[in-house]
């Protein structure tokens, strides 16, 4: 069913907050002092929450996996900034070998630049995405139309490529607003982030990557890699190519199966 929005605690606070404030001033306008740092200390606190990827202040935000899913030893390998033709084959077969699934959260312009890369993503069994169209490094920065143009405009495009709508969206570097969780509503979509990360766009030694997606892995784990943008080894390759037969071979040792995010609702 489609999710209704409900606007979570923090929002609701600092909505009653304006409202007091804007009430207050009305009977004592002396008081602005109070009132404006009431405010300012509100939109600071917004802003932070924005700035935490893996907060859910701000409304639902997946970190973890479901509790069933946890149970029957499911993990989810989350890949984003691509399709890239150079490195999303060379994954695409990895995964293969090891019988896993992957949710691609893939940026719309490069759907279109490469449909038919997409196209094989999704016939070989994994889940495509929402990235946005563009990721922008200003999208948080954007307005509610700016947010929903961006993340309509991949929707659209996935859809068109694939015939298939995704259901989850991930923000350009898990940064966002407040205006960002009632376009994901009305757009019946879910934002993801990870229960960790190890900065493969920055960090080019695939050891120290692959001890931070590993320590402590666990059922229920969702965790970020990247296909795109990713970062390269002294050797020049891809992290990604030279860390996910380790995590692979790590799930399987330790019994747990990688899964798309949404066969982990099923």
């Amino acid at each position: 069913m489609p999710r209704r929005y409900r606007p979570a605690p923090l929002i609701r606070l600092s909505i009653a907050l304006h409202g007091a404030a804007a009430g207050g001033l009305l009977l004592q306008p002396d008081a602005w002092p109070w009132a404006a740092g009431a405010l300012a200390a509100n939109h600071a606190l917004l802003t932070a929450a924005g700035l935490l990827p893996r907060c859910c202040l701000l409304g639902p935000n997946w970190t973890r996996l479901p509790p069933a899913a946890a149970a029957r030893g499911e993990i989810a390998l989350t890949i984003d900034d691509g399709p890239d033709p150079h490195v999303t084959p060379r994954v695409l077969d990895l995964l293969d070998r090891h019988g896993a699934r992957a949710s691609f959260f893939v940026i719309g312009s490069r759907v279109a630049q490469h449909p038919a890369l997409a196209r094989e993503i999704v016939a070989r069994g994994h889940a495509l995405e929402n990235h946005s169209a563009h990721h922008l490094k200003s999208f948080s920065l954007h307005g509610p139309r700016g947010v929903e143009r961006e993340i309509r405009a991949a929707q659209q495009t996935i859809a068109a490529c694939c015939g298939d709508v995704p259901r989850f969206f991930r923000a350009p570097a898990g940064l966002r607003n407040p205006f960002l969780e009632p376009v994901l509503t009305r757009l019946d979509l879910q934002l993801a982030a990870w229960t960790r990360r190890a900065y493969d766009t920055r960090n080019g030694d695939a050891g120290n990557v692959g001890d931070r997606l590993l320590d402590g892995l666990a059922g229920g784990d969702i965790l970020l890699l990247h296909d795109g943008n990713a970062a390269r080894s002294r050797h020049g390759t891809p992290v990604i190519l030279d860390v996910l037969p380790r995590v692979l071979a790590a799930c399987k040792l330790a019994g747990l199966r990688a899964v798309t995010l949404r066969a982990a609702v099923r």
